[in-house]
């Protein structure tokens, strides 16, 4: 007898279609799966066996035979367990097999029948919404059963009804009563207008007047950022709270993060959406396969999940040198590709890259309370693992000095990340009223074509970045940095032109490097 259930599979960070087909017939009793499975997919069988007698029915002793198409496409991980499970029981006669194929059916299956959730929920609804209008075979759906802990992140895709179930029993009670049981409802607009919120606030930080400037034109226009001080002077304080002043995500940049996190198993159960930006902080022994994704089954790596947010290197010379190079591209293009013989995968990666590192191996090269125990051969060779390319790709350099006793021991209060978040928030919203008919949200982003169109400059602005050129030894890229930094100080002061101040202030955030590296 064969039976056949459908579900879907993911591959890097989207979702396909899989047919599950189920063949019992005569012979020595035993349960073949192909169709390139995985060991957590051959592992199925067994708990597959388990939760059908559990749940009170037949596992017959016959020739099982599981195929997994399409064939040539690698599957991986335990979400085909029902599926399975219900198609072995069609093939026996032991459910109905007419209503098992008007659904798409997910969840990993326990030894006594109870159904865990899965990996990739939300990417499997906006697939499956995606593919009705493509294939036939899915355009009859009357919807998709999944586990209950997974209802609330599919339930944003709208068009795709949803049956969530806790158990085998439950699924059963369905494909043998389709007309009984109402699909899960859910308002995406309550998920949708949830607030953020943090625990942290930039009125913590004392002092660092210059810092903090640099991370609101860094919130302000999405630019990357390096934070260098002596041990001690805020650097991952600051880093750690620059998320609180970005803008809130837009909707869309919601559902990407949500995707990403649901793809990755990061949501927690009942999470729907993720509505603070993420914030990524990898250790300096990170690999550069675990910083921008890979492997012989390509994953998304940090890159990838700070996507919409902010990544972190605290250490940046600590960093193996071919793992910040690695950095180079996703830097460049916002993205990540990952070839393989057999496909060739693309994750977003459209991050703030924040670093921080101390001037010297012993941190203490720009303190004044502190000697230096550094030789010059040792610091240039701590500098030299930080290549010019990647620095080019920094907008902000930011020095961060100890701080004095007068403001460690100050009872001032702090400006709060909310205020702060008020002005980068109203920067943003001028820069997609100006980039409204181009993919691109912030000032960060824009190519060389654009830099030209939307930073035209004075003949006084000129004649001030010439100099800075020349004294600077500024490449063609850091130009346009040193532009798209002033265009964002000038969104700040709700300015329509870069005015010389502005490009005076951008130039001095480019300036430290050039001091320490030559």
């Amino acid at each position: 007898m064969l039976a056949k259930t459908y579900s879907f599979g993911i591959q890097g960070l989207e979702a396909y279609p899989v047919t599950i087909e189920v063949f019992v017939s005569g012979g020595l009793p035993s349960t073949i799966i192909v169709g390139l499975p995985d060991n957590a997919i051959r592992e199925s069988k067994e708990r597959v066996r388990s939760a059908i007698k559990n749940c009170g029915y037949k596992f017959e002793p016959r020739r099982i035979t599981v195929n997994l198409s399409p064939a040539d496409t690698k599957k991986e991980g335990p979400s085909f367990d029902l599926a399975m499970a219900l198609g072995i029981l069609a093939a026996t006669k032991q459910i109905n097999a007419d209503s098992l194929e008007q659904f798409a059916v997910l969840g990993e299956l326990s030894l006594d029948g109870s159904i865990h959730p899965i990996r990739g929920a939300l990417a499997i609804a906006l697939a499956m919404a995606h593919h009705k209008t493509e294939q036939p075979a899915l355009s009859s759906f009357r919807g998709l059963i999944l586990p209950s802990l997974n209802a609330p992140e599919a339930a944003i895709v709208p068009d795709v009804p949803l049956y969530p179930v806790k158990n085998l029993e439950e699924v059963i009670y369905l494909l043998n009563n389709p007309g009984l049981v109402e699909p899960f409802k859910a308002d995406p607009l309550k998920y949708a207008n949830a607030l953020s919120s943090y625990d942290i606030d930039f009125c913590d930080v004392k002092g660092q007047a210059y810092a903090k400037r640099g991370l609101e034109i860094a919130a302000a226009g999405g630019h990357n950022v390096l934070m260098l001080g002596p041990p001690g002077s805020g650097k991952s304080m600051l880093a750690k709270r620059l998320v609180t002043i970005l803008p809130d995500m837009t909707w869309e940049e919601t559902l990407e993060t949500t995707k990403i996190h649901s793809v990755m198993g990061l949501l927690k159960n009942d999470q729907a959406l993720v509505k603070t930006r993420p914030f990524r902080s990898p250790h300096h022994t990170s690999s550069d396969i675990a910083l921008v994704g890979g492997g012989s089954l390509p994953k998304a790596g940090e890159v990838t999940l700070s996507h919409n947010g902010l990544l972190f290197l605290d250490e940046l010379p600590e960093f193996n040198r071919n793992v910040l190079e690695a950095l180079r591209q996703p830097l460049e293009d916002r993205f990540v590709t990952v070839a393989r013989a057999s496909k060739t995968l693309k994750f977003p990666a459209k991050f703030m890259l924040v670093a921080a590192m101390n001037p010297c191996p012993c941190g203490w090269m720009t303190d004044k309370r502190q000697r230096c125990q550094c030789t010059s051969f040792q610091i240039q060779k701590y500098m030299s693992k930080i290549s010019g390319p990647l620095l080019d790709r920094i907008d902000l350099h930011l020095e961060v000095p100890a701080l004095p006793s007068i403001e460690l021991l100050s009872s001032h209060s702090q400006e709060n990340s909310l205020a702060i978040k008020e002005r980068t928030t109203q920067a943003r919203l001028r820069q997609h009223e100006r980039f409204a008919r181009s993919p691109i949200r912030a000032n960060a982003e824009m190519n060389h074509r654009q830099v030209k169109e939307f930073c035209p400059l004075t003949s006084e602005c000129k004649s001030l970045l010439k100099q800075a050129i020349e004294e600077l030894n500024l490449s063609a890229r850091a130009y346009d940095k040193v532009l798209k930094v002033a265009r964002t100080i000038a969104d700040l002061a709700k300015a329509e032109n870069i005015f010389p101040e502005h490009l005076a202030e951008a130039i001095q955030y480019r300036s430290l490097d050039r001091g320490l590296w030559k």
